[in-house]
């Protein structure tokens, strides 16, 4: 199994289930309208439950553990946080019909970065990673591993299939993308202790208002490890010319800077690889980054 996470089965979630799943779990919420929130996320569906909150649900049989650190660990991270985040309202618990946990959580407004693109990057680049240290900062005592937080040199053979097949069709330089990842696999690992992560830091799980950042959503993939991981922003959701200001912010050094580079790699070519068929918003993203990565 690939370490960011790509998977093939997906459970049926839709808003006949999250009706009666409230009704029977949440009763004083049961007369509130369900709508479905359009994402291209692949690991959760979530549903508008009233104006004030919203169902988070895992697609995959394995979503369990997603909601239990959620649940446990945001309410503990939120005060120390410098952006937004997703504040925990109620625990659903498995039921007939959808055998996972699933969440209830505050509501928050505006619209994603891939949907509504930010247009004060200078200023989202200094805010995100002032988040990044932020998080980097807080006590990561028994905190979950995240599972970015390893070596990226674990999705070997997933990023050589994903060069290997993106260069046939002609969407990568597979030579230029084979000589980066060399290099990336050459990189030392790690040295320090484990950090706390957010993970998953691409445009979708960034909220926007009139083109500023103003919220991180999404902690799937919260846990501890190596901070790289968290940098893959920088050619995820910034540009050139914003790129050294958000590592300034996020006070990366030069090897951290350069296995989050391979991460961005790792990512965009195993998204594009993935779900170019079934998951277009989420292939477009994964081709950006690993073009970004590739030109610095």
């Amino acid at each position: 199994m690939p370490t960011t996470k790509m998977h093939a089965d997906e459970l049926d979630v839709d808003d006949a289930l999250v009706r009666r799943l409230v009704a029977d779990q949440f009763p004083q919420w049961a007369r509130l309208p369900v709508a479905r929130v359009p994402s291209a996320g692949t690991d959760n569906a979530m549903f508008r439950l009233g104006d004030d909150m919203v169902v988070r649900l895992p697609r995959r049989p394995d979503g369990a553990r997603q909601v239990t650190e959620e649940q446990r660990w945001l309410p503990r991270l939120a005060p120390h946080l410098p952006l937004t985040v997703p504040v925990p309202l109620g625990r659903g618990e498995p039921a007939p019909g959808y055998g996972q946990p699933w969440s209830v959580l505050r509501w928050l407004d505006g619209e994603n970065a891939y949907d509504a693109p930010i247009t004060e990057l200078a200023d989202a680049a200094v805010r995100l990673g002032r988040f990044v240290v932020a998080l980097r900062r807080i006590d990561a005592t028994g905190g979950p591993a995240s599972w970015r937080g390893g070596p990226v040199g674990a999705n070997d053979a997933y990023v050589r299939a994903a060069i290997r097949d993106l260069g046939a069709c002609g969407s990568v330089d597979p030579a230029a993308a084979t000589a980066l990842w060399e290099e990336v696999i050459r990189l030392p690992p790690w040295g320090g202790g484990p950090v706390w992560l957010h993970g998953d830091l691409l445009p979708g799980n960034l909220l926007t208002s009139a083109g500023r950042l103003t919220a991180v959503i999404d902690f799937g993939g919260l846990g501890v490890g190596d901070p790289a991981a968290d940098t893959l922003a920088a050619w995820a959701v910034f540009t050139a010319g914003t790129r050294d200001l958000f590592r300034e912010a996020a006070e990366a050094d030069d090897a951290t800077w350069q296995r989050g580079r391979g991460w961005a790699l790792c990512f965009g070519l195993m998204a594009e690889h993935y779900y170019r068929t079934t998951n277009p918003v989420l292939a477009a993203v994964g081709h950006r980054a690993a073009a970004e990565a590739l030109n610095g």
